[in-house]
């Protein structure tokens, strides 16, 4: 009998995204660590705490979870202990994009509505330590992840595969650390970007119509206006990564909220079942968001495509004069 289409989807979406991701987010790592896309310090280095965050999701859910149980079953990654710390590892990874993605929501919405604010208390150092208590902070909230599974089967008295206890959707202590988990991932980062991004909307929205005004509504004038133009710019890039993530989120979020509302459960086997093709849908947009920010910096940023540009090149260059060297 052959596999579920779901899975058969699985099979071939989740190499793809692996092959395109982990480049992509290595990529943007040594770009933006570099500064010269003509990003402020304290944007760089949220991005780049993001697309290494992304990267963790890359290695943790797309390699050593999905591509491992699909391609290798029997590895030593599928050993009951070394699953369960991986799939640990994964939400953690989760935690820390969602979060870092966030902090860099209210980080923009205080340099645009709280100007004076932000050059008194956000700085550089500020970034450091919220990118440290973030990372901090979903290693602890997930330390209880590691002890909800138990073997989904015994081999010669190994215990093999990852299964969630019956217990965790029973006992009382699991139960509210569920709801908790649900709360703060994905509830609370969807309340949150949502009502920064409309704040800071409406504050560039207004700010603009002054400046207009100010400027006796010169179409010319306001053309080549840099503080327009930065304003522009500063929420393009905003609304791209906080609406991807909103949408991408989207159906994993609606997931949560009917386990928690209904007898379902996650990580269910029926693969007929229309909740656990949702689910896994859910799983597949989640591990896309892992991508979708160095596609965004190269569409809004001009600086970053020409770094991009200059990083496939170079190889190429290198191989093209090795290659004439040995002719």
């Amino acid at each position: 009998m052959g596999l579920p289409v779901i899975i058969q989807i699985e099979n071939i979406y989740y190499p793809i995204l692996a092959i395109i991701g982990v480049p992509a987010n290595l990529v943007t790592v040594v770009i933006l660590s570099r500064r010269s896309c003509g990003l402020s310090n304290c944007i760089t280095r949220y991005l780049v705490a993001m697309a290494v965050a992304d990267l963790m999701i890359l290695i943790f859910e797309v390699i050593f979870y999905e591509l491992q149980d699909a391609y290798f079953p029997y590895s030593f990654l599928n050993y009951t202990p070394i699953c369960s710390f991986n799939i640990a590892m994964l939400f953690v990874s989760i935690d820390c994009s969602v979060w870092l993605t966030v902090a860099f929501t209210f980080d923009r919405f205080m340099s645009i509505c709280c100007q004076k604010l932000r050059t008194k208390y956000f700085t550089e150092k500020t970034v450091y330590v919220v990118i440290t208590v973030v990372s901090s902070l979903s290693l602890l909230e997930n330390i209880p992840m590691y002890f909800i599974f138990k073997p989904r089967e015994i081999i010669d008295n190994v215990p093999w595969s990852c299964f969630v206890k019956s217990s965790f959707y029973t006992l009382p202590i699991w139960v509210a650390y569920l709801w908790i988990e649900t709360i703060l991932t994905p509830f609370v980062p969807f309340v949150l970007i949502l009502l920064l991004n409309a704040v800071t909307i409406k504050h560039i929205v207004l700010a603009n119509r002054l400046r207009k005004g100010l400027r006796g509504n010169s179409n010319s004038e306001n053309h080549n206006d840099p503080e327009m133009e930065n304003r522009r710019k500063s929420i393009i890039l905003l609304l791209a990564i906080s609406g991807s993530f909103i949408l991408l989120w989207m159906l994993i979020f609606i997931n949560f909220i009917v386990v928690q509302f209904t007898d379902m459960q996650f990580l269910e086997t029926n693969y007929n079942d229309p909740f656990t093709i949702m689910e896994k849908f859910g799983y597949m947009l989640r591990s896309l968001s892992t991508c979708t920010n160095t596609f965004i910096y190269a569409v809004s940023q001009s600086k970053f495509r020409e770094e991009l540009k200059n990083a496939i090149k170079s190889p190429l260059t290198l191989i093209t004069n090795l290659i004439k060297q040995f002719k």
